[in-house]
């Protein structure tokens, strides 16, 4: 008798670590009590808020100019140490893109980094920045998207290497480099600092590219916006800092003015990567951009 009261208890606390283990792996999922939205959606803010993420450089298939980025096809290839991911079709076609997604769905994603299905998005999609955008702005972005061209093009498939397939994996990812708040503290910002704050650290996502990664491909927030390797190939992304050799001496006036123009003071012209990001900002409203500069301009110097 005692010998199978040791058989069960061993049992019973295998079960016990084994659904303490799955808890531990499963994405953790906004409810519809979390997502407080607006009584109306605003689709006009929403298109301020989808050139403020930048929706368009990754979801329009490459290439595309004019309307033609607005057909959120998918399809740039986004190169990585862990494999190619691919942006996927986010147009309101039913089948390939999001048209039968709910607005909590689509929370989800970028506020949680999980998928319709309960699934875990690689941060191929910034959702470590996003997750810092407000419920109103999700609400305003998700009201513009449904107002966009549908696409049936279909959304091409990851092509990572194992273990990096393994998408329960990235619940440990998010445990160690998942969080949201602000990356930097202030002592008494202004208005227009937390303003530029709540762009950069949010649906800018700035730091994805201009702030260093770990070998776990985690952002290293003890040298915010201080340069990192080129996404793009090879090079790295420059620093933005106060302590930069080149923007460092720029005046606020004159960062907006590049974000504005795409040109510098020297009137050099923004090039690569960045030059998508400069077009994509061109559409906010100047007092957004001299956030932007303003904070840039407050932040700790690398």
């Amino acid at each position: 008798m005692l010998k199978k009261a040791s058989v069960f208890a061993l049992i019973l606390a295998g079960v016990l670590v084994a659904g303490a283990f799955y808890v531990a792996i499963m994405p953790q999922k906004l409810s519809r009590q979390d997502f407080i939205a607006t009584a109306a959606q605003d689709p006009a803010r929403g298109e301020a808020v989808f050139w403020m993420g930048g929706c368009a450089s990754c979801h329009a298939a490459p290439g595309s100019t004019g309307s033609d980025r607005l057909v959120l096809s998918g399809g740039l290839a986004i190169e990585s140490d862990f494999g190619t991911f691919h942006a996927p079709n986010i147009s309101p076609d039913p089948e390939h893109g999001i048209g039968q997604w709910s607005e909590l769905d689509f929370a989800n994603a970028l506020l949680e980094g999980v998928g319709r299905h309960g699934e875990n998005l690689y941060p191929s999609l910034p959702y470590t920045s996003y997750t810092n955008m407000s419920d109103e702005d999700v609400h305003d972005l998700f009201a513009f998207l449904k107002t966009l061209p549908a696409s049936a093009e279909p959304s091409r498939p990851n092509a990572l290497s194992f273990p990096f397939n393994l998408r329960p994996a990235l619940s440990f990812w998010k445990i160690l480099f998942f969080s949201e708040g602000p990356r930097v503290t202030f002592a008494e910002p202004s208005d227009q600092v937390l303003r530029g704050q709540y762009i950069v650290e949010g649906a800018g996502h700035c730091g994805e590219c201009h702030t260093p990664r770990n070998r776990l491909g985690g952002l290293d927030e003890s040298r915010w916006l201080a340069g990192g390797a080129n996404p793009d190939g090879p090079g790295t992304i420059p620093n933005i800092t106060p302590g930069s050799k080149t923007i460092g001496s720029w005046s606020e006036s004159e960062i907006a003015d590049y974000l504005e123009t795409g040109f510098t003071p020297d009137f050099d012209v923004a090039g690569g990567a960045m030059a998508d990001v400069q077009q994509n900002l061109s559409h906010l409203p100047r007092a957004d951009l001299e956030a932007i500069a303003a904070y840039l301009k407050a932040i700790p110097a690398q």
